[in-house]
């Protein structure tokens, strides 16, 4: 960094804050129990994390301990650390009981110390309790001695579940059932149901089929990188004049035979095949939740995953290997992805005056364009390490495979674009 222009400091310090904030607004987003506001002092609470559930999901609670002193939340296995009462209409509420054993083996909820907070899972009781739409309320009785003090006391927090809409129907019918009974079958015919290896088969399996779309993708970006500098030229000589600019693009376009869209439509078509296998992944790996999901013939198993690969617990996240691996993977695809416009731009710098551009005084015109490189450059392979801390290593197994994978096609698509 002792040779960076104070400009280029600037913009890296820019990048950063950028991703530092919109960091925290996805997590804030995503985790709002884990970095939402402060509830009032010498309380304790009790909140749904998702208050609007669809059918097929499972609830979770978040029970924050704002006192001074340890809660101690009563064991009630089999049953669920909280009375959960239903109502059709969201009136006239009536206690449930369990209808079946739990799904999962039922664990007791660890204390909660002053100021902090703990999640309350109720997947055990996913099926026996939660399989009809409405409104449910979930009621933990506190000990004695906790708001008001020196008597118990009862939080209730309220949640809502609804039948899934259409899309979402069609989702897990096409994408997200195939794909997890899919995984089924490959550790089904593993001896130790491994599901480590399942992943990788089903990731490369994905990836091979959307090979071809991908690839065309990818011509598309080439093709749109090696004119970068001509559309440059043209938004610098008709700046002041957007509709010659339109213009003229579209015939720099047609005479290079390029389709901007060509690198958007296959990634379109893509999106929702990598959304459902991130989702198997994260939510299918645990087979005692899923059973919504699971095909006739796979109902019945008499083995679940083994989610122990090469000394990773694929169900928790990893926080030494995954996000410092997946922060280089990523790295690399994106330096591949700009190998080819750097490479021009190099060479055109070479064959440039430095005294003759200083003369006209006129601003690099690929300083927006490089600020933007920047931020995928830097900022992707940060964001995507960031959010391997969060994931289970079984999310950051699947990426890590589908980087390498990108970073051999990518390999593939340059090799025919720039020569020695």
């Amino acid at each position: 960094m002792a040779n960076r222009s104070p400009r280029q400091l600037l913009e890296f310090a820019l990048i950063f804050a950028a991703i530092y904030f919109l960091s925290q607004a996805g997590l804030r987003y995503f985790f709002p129990e884990q970095f939402g506001g402060e509830p009032p002092a010498k309380t304790v609470t009790l909140a749904p994390v998702d208050p609007t559930l669809r059918d097929g999901h499972h609830p979770v609670l978040t029970v924050r301990n704002n006192t001074e002193k340890t809660l101690s939340i009563a064991n009630r296995c089999p049953l669920p650390p909280v009375d959960i009462f239903f109502s059709e209409t969201g009136d006239n509420f009536t206690v449930l009981q369990p209808s079946e054993d739990p799904a999962l083996p039922c664990e007791q909820v660890d204390p909660v110390a002053p100021g902090e907070s703990q999640t309350i899972d109720l997947g055990p009781w996913k099926y026996s309790l939660f399989s009809r739409n409405g409104a449910y309320e979930a009621r933990l009785a506190l000990p004695p001695g906790f708001q008001p003090a020196g008597s118990g006391s009862t939080l209730s927090a309220r949640f809502t579940m609804k039948e899934a809409g259409p899309h979402v129907k069609l989702f897990r019918t096409f994408i997200t059932e195939p794909f997890l009974n899919f995984l089924i079958f490959i550790a089904s015919i593993h001896p130790t149901h491994d599901l480590g290896i399942a992943i990788i088969i089903l990731t490369l399996i994905v990836k091979l089929l959307l090979y071809f779309p991908t690839q065309h993708a990818l011509e598309g970006q080439k093709k749109m990188q090696l004119l970068q500098p001509k559309m440059d030229d043209l938004k610098k000589r008709y700046s002041g004049d957007p509709q010659k600019l339109q213009s003229e693009t579209m015939k720099l376009w047609k005479e290079h035979k390029v389709n901007p869209f060509q690198s958007c439509l296959p990634m379109l078509v893509q999106f929702p095949v990598l959304i459902g296998l991130f989702y198997v992944i994260r939510d299918g790996s645990v087979l005692n939740l899923s059973r919504h999901l699971i095909y006739p013939m796979y109902q019945h198993l008499d083995w679940s995953f083994d989610t122990h690969f090469l000394g990773l617990d694929l169900l928790k996240p990893n926080w030494v290997i995954m996000p410092a691996a997946l922060m280089i993977m990523q790295f690399i695809q994106m330096k591949l992805s700009f190998a080819i416009s750097d490479r021009k731009k190099a060479k055109e710098k070479s064959q440039e005056s430095i005294v003759e551009v200083a003369k006209e005084g006129v601003k690099d015109p690929v300083s927006a364009t490089k600020m933007q490189q920047n931020m995928m450059l830097y900022g992707l392979p940060f964001m995507i390490g960031f959010f391997a801390f969060q994931f289970p290593a079984a999310v950051a197994l699947y990426w890590g495979v589908s980087t390498l994978f990108a970073i051999g096609q990518q390999i593939i698509v340059n090799r025919e674009h720039i020569r020695p």
